[in-house]
């Protein structure tokens, strides 16, 4: 036996100590799933109403199991390595000890219950995202999409923006090179700016800083469409995107990945997890990435390094505490903000090829970040849970930016075209303090949920200004774009203006508590206080003044209430209510802050969930009302640079979404979904045209052991209908981009016990189409990608 495989049998088989009082079986197998880090699966109607009896002494696993459902008439089965699975006991055979639990080698560690590593699955057991509770996703009164590690494992999306594309609803409205601001992500008709790690939300006015992120040293990434203000002390009604990092696992386990794609695409992953001592109470992990890839877009070039350790120990049977940091680099060269003018000079369209660049050789874009943490994680007897955690994230965005957007060729000369160029450095430092609450407790005769947080967040920023766009001295004119290689003109003489700073800062309280009113019915209520305030001093080197703003928000309210009730054993029907109160880091083109988003939004929906939550499926209809709403005024920036914006009031955003994920059969994982928004202004004129109303998503996988054993396939669509832009070009014509699909395929075959090869082809048909309705910037072509996993 491999000394690794020794070693794992070895803790399976390591008696621990157990000491649980008397107590109802879900908060048992809460306090056993924790301490020994299995992933226990069940549905919540079989150990509804069970009590577990009191265990004291030094058990293995197997033991402490058995002793906890012993009389429950439930057994343990083993379903795949890491995860037991509770089910009903045959009655021949509900006594026998054998059948509690199969020998297990643990090759991943569940997260309490709820990590997707090591599951195989495409949906997860429970989340804590929307309102701070551990619910599933059928009582959940939210809309909520998880794109688990083999889903991202599957179709190779190592960025976010990899996953947004793939996420239920969620649309990347690409003007440019993705991890440039002119590239936002949007839910139910509004950009995303909620970003959360291990739910800790990111607190900073330039979100879009948080589209960079790899995906390496994540577990899953959990979507809650829809305002989140009870959970993130801001109700912004798109969407929120918590990213949750990989724990080290109590076994030994090591993997590496070696991928290689068109565009001379090459990227190595290495992910190792061991424990660092006999009984494997401490433990550790690293995951280290690098990419080198080109584009399908000429000079643009794209480098990656990952590197994140985490270790984390057991203090004793309930209190872990777990520290770790995280290294990101992202650099491109020929980095372009837009695309190509999408019209000549005579009103007439262009046609570019999609390889064609809007990039000046000399524009580039760095963004390194780096984020250490400490988290301390506490199980009273009573079940009450206790965590608090203290993150601090350093920033350093380097963005020398250059793009061939301005203007419009002559179709035979081909001049009349200019590059928009400014430089921008951006290096926010942010602390974030976090201690929550979540148990149980009695009233009326029955056991409710509560959970209590507090959250201070700071984010303080000190930076240089250059001048924006326009240089005294230099001309952006390129003498005819038909021929043009980058390289003139050179990039601007671009000295330091001035500096300013920003400090911002977040305090707040929340609490949520789910209340049984009946077996069947579930009282949702929850409200989060918040003061937030935001600082700027901007200094002048030319007249020697320093100007101040101040936007604060203090006592804000932000309410949430929903219902949830099980008309069936499978099926749910729910509702939610909550304000929307949203600090807004948009600014008109006179440079003031766009006031808060306010309004209100309203949920509706039916969820089921089948084969012990392997399953889940869902449909949600909902309606939001807004006041402050910004909107993009295209190519008109504020003085710092930034993308100008104006405000619309009594806007209405309403539409539906329907999902699927899960495992339909054993080996056939699906995700599919559909998504309809309509957003129309106070006059009921819609807005956000250049986002479609209408997109479905579809991507499944199966196992096909009876052509050869372990072969996998799988394979996907996305689809959207139409976009557009109106008063486009020098006639202010309507530019549309027509309705389109991708089609994306996969299949994956372990060529050894331990040794996998997997193939991707991305866009199969090679579907040419705009990314966006405002200039010509394409979306990638037909693309190849072979990666070769090895695990040891």
């Amino acid at each position: 036996m491999p000394a690794h495989a020794q070693q794992a049998a070895a803790v399976e088989a390591a008696r621990q100590a157990f000491q649980y009082p008397s107590q109802p079986l879900l908060d048992a197998l809460r306090a056993f799933g924790r301490q020994t880090q299995y992933q226990v699966l069940f549905d919540d109607a079989l150990v509804q109403g069970r009590q577990a009896p009191a265990i004291t002494g030094s058990f293995t696993p197997r033991e402490a199991l058995e002793r906890l459902l012993a009389g429950s008439g439930l057994v343990g089965v083993s379903t795949q390595p890491g995860t037991i699975t509770l089910r009903k006991a045959p009655q021949a055979a509900a006594a026998a000890a054998d059948t509690v639990l199969a020998p297990v080698v643990v090759t991943a560690q569940a997260e309490r219950g709820v990590a997707t590593e090591g599951t195989g699955s495409y949906t997860t057991h429970s989340t804590r995202s929307a309102i701070g509770l551990g619910l599933s996703l059928r009582e959940t009164p939210q809309s909520v999409s998880v794109i688990t590690r083999q889903r991202m494992e599957d179709q190779g999306l190592t960025q976010l923006a990899d996953v947004v594309a793939q996420t239920a609803g969620l649309v990347v409205s690409q003007n440019g090179n993705v991890g440039s601001d002119s590239s936002p992500i949007y839910s139910r008709g509004f950009s995303v700016d909620n970003y959360l790690i291990d739910g800790v939300k990111m607190l900073e006015s330039y979100t879009s800083i948080f589209q960079s992120q790899d995906m390496a040293l994540y577990d899953r990434v959990e979507i809650v469409r829809g305002a989140t203000g009870l959970m993130n002390g801001s109700g912004s009604p798109s969407a929120s995107i918590n990213m949750v990092r990989k724990k080290p696992t109590k076994d030994f386990q090591a993997s590496a990945r070696l991928e290689l794609g068109s565009w001379d695409y090459r990227r190595a992953d290495v992910d190792i997890s061991t424990p660092l001592n006999e009984s494997g109470s401490v433990r550790g992990r690293l995951v280290a990435a690098v990419q080198d890839a080109g584009s399908y877009i000429d000079r643009l070039e794209e480098d990656r390094t990952v590197l994140y350790g985490v270790v984390e120990a057991d203090l004793d049977a309930g209190t872990l505490v777990r520290a770790g940091l995280s290294q990101q680099r992202h650099d491109s060269t020929g980095h372009a903000r837009g695309g190509l003018p999408a019209f000549y000079s005579d009103g007439t369209r262009t046609k570019w090829a999609r390889s064609d660049s809007a990039a000046p050789t000399w524009a580039y874009s760095k963004r390194h970040s780096t984020s250490g943490f400490v988290e301390l994680e506490h199980l009273f007897d009573n079940g009450w849970e206790l965590k608090a955690s203290a993150m601090r994230t350093l920033t350093d965005s380097d963005e020398l930016v250059g793009y061939a957007s301005s203007g419009n060729p002559d179709r035979v000369t081909g001049a009349g075209v200019g590059i928009w160029a400014t430089h921008w450095l951006y290096q926010p430092h942010q602390n974030v303090v976090n201690v929550n609450a979540n148990g149980q407790f009695d009233l009326f005769g029955r056991e409710h949920d509560l959970a209590l947080g507090v959250t201070h967040a700071r984010t303080r920023r000190n930076g240089p200004h250059f001048t924006n766009w326009y240089h005294d001295g230099w001309s952006n004119a390129i003498s005819n774009i038909f021929t043009w290689d980058g390289n003139d003109p050179a990039a601007p003489d671009n000295p330091t203006v001035g500096s300013g700073t920003m400090n911002e800062r977040s305090n707040s309280v929340f609490a949520s508590t789910r209340l049984h009113a009946t077996d069947a019915l579930s009282v949702i209520l929850g409200a989060r206080y918040t003061d937030w305030q935001r600082a700027e001093s901007t200094h002048s080197l030319k007249t020697g003044s320093t100007t101040y703003s101040l936007s604060q928000a203090s006592g804000e309210i932000t309410p949430y209430a929903g219902l949830v009730f099980d008309f069936s054993e499978r099926w749910s029907a729910y509702a939610s209510y909550t304000t929307i109160f949203q600090p807004q880091s948009y600014k008109t083109i006179t440079g003031r802050y766009i006031d808060p988003l306010s309004g209100n939004s309203t949920e509706v929906g039916i969820k089921g969930a089948f084969f012990d939550n392997r399953l889940n499926i869902g449909a949600a209809v909902y309606e939001t009302e807004e006041d402050n709403k910004a909107i993009a005024i295209p190519d008109t920036f504020a003085p710092d640079g930034a993308q100008a914006y104006y405000a619309t009031s009594g806007t209405k955003s309403r539409g539906f979404e329907v999902e699927v994920a899960g495992q339909v059969a054993p080996g056939w994982e699906l995700s599919a979904s559909f998504a309809r928004n309509v957003t129309r202004d106070r006059l009921g004129t819609l807005i956000n045209t250049t986002v479609p109303k209408n997109t479905a998503k579809l991507y499944t996988s199966y196992q096909l052991d009876a052509l050869a054993r372990g072969l996998v396939v799988g394979g996907g669509l996305r689809w959207q209908n139409e976009i557009y832009a109106n008063n486009m070009g020098p006639n202010r014509v309507r530019l549309v981009q027509p309705a389109y699909t991708v089609v994306d395929l996969m299949a994956r075959y372990p060529v050894s016990e331990k040794t996998t090869i997997s193939v991707n082809l991305n866009n199969v048909f090679d579907k040419e189409y705009l990314t966006n309705a405002g200039n010509s910037y394409y979306g990638a072509p037909r693309s190849l990608r072979v990666a070769l996993d090895t695990k040891f």
